[in-house]
């Protein structure tokens, strides 16, 4: 018995790897976390899977759950949004598998703020611009920041920040970066990305708080920040320059 980990995309069903679809297809048990993963991924379960949405589930329950389908012998898809590397909650799932001796694997996924750049339609790192990607968030009532992880310290480097789970303290985010970015500076939100309800809200530091009190913003949002999110007028990469020479171009 196994415990498929699996990345489930921002939100649109088929924005799912196919590994993780043809796992979820295969595993008579899948759990997953209905607050934030569209369930018309459930679609790729077979008929008969035992569902079971770990939305209102506290870790003991879903643990719980583990160890029904591993007195079974049932392989078990777990969905958890977006990709697994960063703030899904796998690691203390993955403790307690461990301690059971439970097997498990691990499938990626499409990272939120990736879907949130397509939906812009623009690439984060502009040539000369920015060329470093900060993912962030700030502190919140399910895990506070470690002390030297603030917006200030990372906004000091200039990079473009994707500020996650932050809508809620939006005034923080204005107030800590404006100093750095400047007011003029370039924000946009994008909400629910890759769901048929995304919406995205730009402005900058000086004016995105009154346009999200115009048109509010709950939650699964991203905030993003930097002058990469409005460059234009920038030079042109080297890397297809034809006088750039490199080993796959064989110029002489």
């Amino acid at each position: 018995m196994t415990v498929h980990f699996i990345g489930a995309g921002p939100g649109a069903a088929d924005l799912i790897t196919v590994r993780g679809r043809d796992l979820i297809a295969r595993c008579p048990v899948c759990l997953y976390a209905g607050s934030i993963v569209s369930p018309e991924l459930l679609q790729y379960c077979p008929s008969g899977a035992r569902i079971v949405d770990t939305a209102p589930m506290s870790l003991d329950e879903i643990e719980a759950e583990y160890l029904r389908a591993a007195a079974a012998g049932q392989d078990v898809a777990r969905l958890h949004s977006g990709d697994l590397s960063v703030w899904s909650a796998v690691a203390e799932q993955v403790r307690r598998l461990q301690k059971h001796g439970i097997a498990y694997t691990m499938t990626p996924g499409v990272p939120a703020f990736a879907a949130a750049a397509a939906a812009l339609g623009r690439e984060l790192t502009i040539p000369a611009v920015a060329q470093s990607l900060v993912l962030t968030r700030v502190s919140g009532r399910a895990s506070p920041m470690p002390n030297e992880e603030t917006l200030a310290k990372f906004g000091a480097t200039g990079a473009t920040l994707a500020i996650h789970l932050a809508i809620h303290a939006l005034k923080q985010v204005v107030d800590e970066l404006t100093p750095l970015y400047g007011a003029d500076c370039p924000v946009v939100i994008v909400v629910k990305a890759s769901w048929a309800d995304e919406r995205i809200l730009s402005g900058t530091l000086s004016d995105i708080e009154a346009k999200v009190a115009a048109e509010p913003i709950e939650r699964t949002a991203i905030i993003f920040v930097g002058p990469s999110l409005a460059a234009e007028d920038f030079r042109e990469s080297s890397l297809y320059d034809p006088a750039y020479q490199r080993r796959f171009r064989g110029r002489e």
